[in-house]
Parts: C-alpha cells; structure tokens; sequence
C-alpha cells in the first residue's frame, strides 16, 4: 500500500515481484520488475533508496513482529530471464518439419517423405497427415 502513496514518478511504472525475507527477519531483499526494463534500473533503485526508510516503516506498523527487516532491492532476475527467453524466441522461430497447429486445435503430425527410411511410404493424405486432438476437450 505504501508504496503506492509514494509520489516519485520513478516509480509509477513498478510492481513489487517478490520479498524474501531471512529466518532471523534482518534482511529483506525486494525484487521488482518495471515496464522501462534494465534500462530504469538505476532511476528505480535510487528512489527505492530514497523511500527505504518509509517503506521499511509502513512494514513495521503493518507486521506484528519484534524487529523489521532492513530492504535491500533488487530487479527480479527470474522475469528478466523469461523476457530474454521469450525475446530470443520471437526473434528466431523454428518452424517445426514434425507438427503443426491447425484452426480446429489439432496437432498435425507431417510425414516428410524425403526422410530417411520414408521412401516406401504411399503418398495420399493419409499418408502425410494424421491429427490428434490437444484441446483437452473429450
């Protein structure tokens, strides 16, 4: 909640991914993700610094617990990585020689008859094409 009354335009663009906490509750490392990437890091990091103490104290009246742990924060490596991943794909695709999606949500298995072993399959569309069913309805 605090966070949301913080007027910094640093922040305007910021979730909060995950807090891990360690079991003595000294340190609290928040991660974020933000829509201005690795490249708001910096803005975004300095105003977490500048609010931390704000942040910190919000948590100590919101958590009925004998200390409250000192924030360190830090972009949540895991979302960035999925982004990278996801990049990577949009940038390469790979089209499958095995199988293909069509409209009605059915896999369409081809058979290349230039494979090797193949040369002796018939050439119809039975042949070439067998579908299997993938949208999980009976």
């Amino acid at each position: 909640d605090e966070l949301v009354r913080i007027d910094d335009e640093r922040l305007e663009f910021v979730t909060i991914t995950r807090v891990d906490v360690d079991p003595e509750m000294n340190r609290g490392i928040v991660h974020f993700d933000s829509l201005s990437g690795e490249d708001g890091d910096d803005p975004i990091l300095e105003a977490f610094t500048d609010h931390r103490k704000r942040l910190q104290s919000a948590i100590a009246k919101q958590v009925r617990a004998k200390k409250t742990p000192i924030l360190s924060f830090r972009p949540d490596d895991v979302i960035r990585s999925a982004e990278r991943i996801e990049k990577i794909l949009r940038e390469n695709p790979s089209p499958s020689r095995e199988a293909t999606v069509n409209e009605d949500n059915y896999v369409q298995k081809k058979i290349f008859v230039d494979e090797p072993g193949l040369d002796d399959l018939e050439t119809d569309d039975a042949a070439f094409d067998s579908d299997v069913d993938i949208s999980g309805e009976a």
